[in-house]
């Protein structure tokens, strides 16, 4: 009994001695004295630098400041940074604008993001739209993206073939903030482009209201041949071979001068807009200023692209497109007489 008392009181007596101090008794004090440590000179040499190390190797309690940061402060910086996730794709909102993708890169999540699929009110459409629908929701009709990449593919497919044959292609967006991408679309294609307002009778009384816009000559490469200049002050005023508008509902006089002159149009439509009013309707979301700009974008690459072909070609002796000659420059456009056969009529 005796010796069992003993062995319980000497065991709870070691037990409290190899008991560590609190961690905030161990870093409150400075003025505790610690007992000094004889090691030998290798021993030294071979003691880690990193305080930290040194700290949880040996368990010496330091009392000076620049020993209680335990650990190089450069080294948790760096071991900082390393925390966290890496963002691969972040969303860029002037990348439809700068890089617009191809007409082969149209996929439903792209057109999906641009919002291409909203159309209007249900009290606001067009049944001649119903077709393109593919359904409604919270009173909103939802446009088909199967519909809008077909009809879209195939509007990319008429640009590149216009820029093909030498075409004149016009680019119209008079909506506030249409204006960066219709410019960019018409640089794209080397068309021209309309993004304030479209002057009424430009078409149908273009010789009154375009004689004054400068006219230029150029070769199959595209080259300026200034000396031919004066010889188009007879000639009549060109008109665009393919209109490209953006918001065919604010242009409707622009639409029916185009009807008149049999040019063909492109035009996206939303759930409110009359679809016969354009040769080749784009089903898709006219008020979306990010979806106008992405279908913008994808018919400026496809105009960038027939040109491209065209000047391939042409570097090959092949040209795509009915020029005129030197002589039928000189000609009469009334007649197709040269001024030299008309003097020697007149003698």
């Amino acid at each position: 009994m005796i010796l069992r008392k003993l062995g319980v009181r000497q065991s709870r007596q070691l037990f409290a001695l190899s008991r560590r101090a609190p961690v905030s008794s161990r870093f409150l004090s400075t003025e505790t004295s610690t007992e000094t440590v004889q090691t030998h000179p290798e021993e030294r040499a071979a003691k880690p630098e990193n305080p930290l190390q040194e700290v949880l190797g040996t368990r010496v309690q330091r009392s000076t400041p620049e020993h209680q940061e335990l650990g190089d402060w450069a080294q948790q910086r760096k071991n900082f940074h390393k925390l966290g996730s890496s963002v691969q794709e972040t969303y860029n909102p002037e990348g439809l604008l700068r890089n617009p993708p191809k007409p082969s890169d149209i996929t439903l999540e792209m057109l999906l993001a641009a919002g291409t699929h909203l159309g209007h009110s249900t009290s606001r459409w067009n049944p001649q739209n119903s077709r393109y629908i593919f359904g409604i929701r919270e009173g909103v009709h939802i446009i088909s993206l199967d519909v809008t990449a077909a009809y879209l593919r195939r509007a990319a497919t008429v640009v590149e073939q216009v820029a093909l044959a030498g075409g004149l292609i016009l680019f119209v967006g008079t909506r506030k903030g249409q204006k960066r991408a219709i410019v960019k679309a018409a640089e794209l294609a080397k068309g021209y482009h309309v993004f304030e307002r479209w002057v009424p009778g430009s078409l149908t009384n273009a010789q009154q209201i375009l004689a004054h816009c400068r006219r230029k000559v150029v070769n199959k490469f595209d080259e300026e041949m200034p000396e031919f200049v004066n010889d188009l002050a007879d000639r009549p005023a060109l008109r665009p071979d393919l209109v490209v508008c953006l918001n065919p509902t604010d242009n409707i006089p622009l639409l029916h001068e185009c009807g008149l002159n049999t040019v063909p149009t492109v035009g996206i439509i939303d759930t409110d807009a009359d679809p016969t009013r354009v040769t080749y309707p784009i089903p898709a979301n006219d008020d979306s200023l990010r979806a106008t700009t992405l279908i913008a974008g994808i018919l400026g690459r496809a105009g960038g692209a027939g040109q491209q072909k065209r000047l391939q070609l042409a570097r090959k002796n092949i040209v795509t497109y009915q020029y005129m000659s030197e002589e039928d420059l000189r000609a009469d456009p009334l007649t197709g007489k040269t001024p030299e056969e008309v003097r020697e009529e007149r003698n």
